[in-house]
């Protein structure tokens, strides 16, 4: 979404700001942007739009990449706690075991802004989208698209994560509990994989002769199933539904192979991050969360969107 056309809703932040907690900023005009994966499709998206802006705002960002490596990360930033930082941008591994790292850079005065991904305690502020909204968008266009006695199936991330729960509670909030015909006949947490969505959906069609929709919580796993649908003919007739709007997901929508995305706004979220971070570098702390709203693509605005 173009937050320059639809602005930036901000939201309490869980400690009233970070400035309302005392961290004005950690002395330094350097920000170290901690990353838990840069080969994560998605996340680089953020990433990218975070350090355009900051090229751009002649901000000097140090970047870090875990590589999906939780005690990497901690490692990584108790060197950054130690060296000093104007503020951390951080997508988290683990958003729980980070968390005694999160409190040691607040007792440094430095402050750490979330991205994307929760974590489980620590005062932090965020760029994030409501996940939640994002699994009622698929509930409802399931809701209206499905047949009678639909049968469906569902990929859910990685369920530690509480992007993928909430994704998945938004659903059912939405669809299940509203459409009592509608019958799950399988549910599986794919890690956000498409290889393991492939390689389940293949599973599941070999179980079970009718499957009328596939709902994934990010467009990899979903398009792991339409990869497994097409290979056995059975992708007609499937409704399947991603979140994200990657342009192999948008792309899909606009192939009729996917019925709907859920763009996540990559750039909103990476813009969003880098404003709260200059806000502590200029003296002028944040005091609010940054909410960048969901999305749905359908192939009636599946054209604008991937422009």
């Amino acid at each position: 979404m173009n937050l320059k056309k639809w602005g930036l809703l901000l939201l309490p932040a869980a400690c009233l700001g970070l400035a309302g907690c005392g961290l004005t900023g950690g002395g330094s005009d350097r920000v170290v942007y901690a990353n838990f994966d840069d080969a994560d499709g998605f996340c680089s998206q953020i990433r990218e739009a975070f350090d355009r802006k900051a090229k751009a705002d002649g901000i000097q960002v140090d970047f870090l990449d875990a590589k999906n490596d939780g005690n990497m990360q901690i490692d990584q930033l108790n060197e950054v706690i130690r060296s000093g930082a104007g503020a951390i941008v951080l997508l988290a591994v683990d958003g729980s075991s980070i968390v005694k790292t999160i409190e040691k850079a607040n007792d440094a005065g430095i402050p750490v802004i979330t991205v994307n991904r929760s974590v489980a305690g620590g005062k932090v502020l965020r760029a994030f989208s409501d996940d939640k909204e994002a699994g009622r968008m698929q509930g409802e266009y399931m809701a209206s698209h499905l047949p009678p006695n639909a049968k469906i199936v569902y990929f859910q991330g990685d369920g530690t994560q509480s992007s993928a729960v909430g994704r998945w509670e938004g659903f059912k909030e939405a669809c299940l509990d509203k459409r009592s015909d509608i019958q799950l006949l399988s549910f599986f947490d794919a890690g956000w994989s498409k290889a393991e969505a492939l390689k389940t959906m293949m599973l599941w069609m070999s179980m079970f002769p009718q499957i009328d929709g596939v709902v994934a919580g990010n467009d990899e796993m979903a398009l792991g199933a339409v990869q497994a649908l097409k290979s056995a003919n059975r992708l007609t007739g499937c409704l399947v539904s991603g979140v994200d709007a990657t342009p192999s997901g948008l792309a899909a929508v606009e192939a009729g192979e996917m019925v709907q995305t859920i763009k996540q706004d990559a750039k909103g979220q990476g813009e969003g991050a880098l404003t709260l971070a200059e806000g502590f570098l200029k003296g002028a702390p944040p005091s609010s969360d940054i909410a960048v709203p969901f999305t749905s693509i359908t192939q009636d605005n599946v054209a604008q969107a991937a422009n």
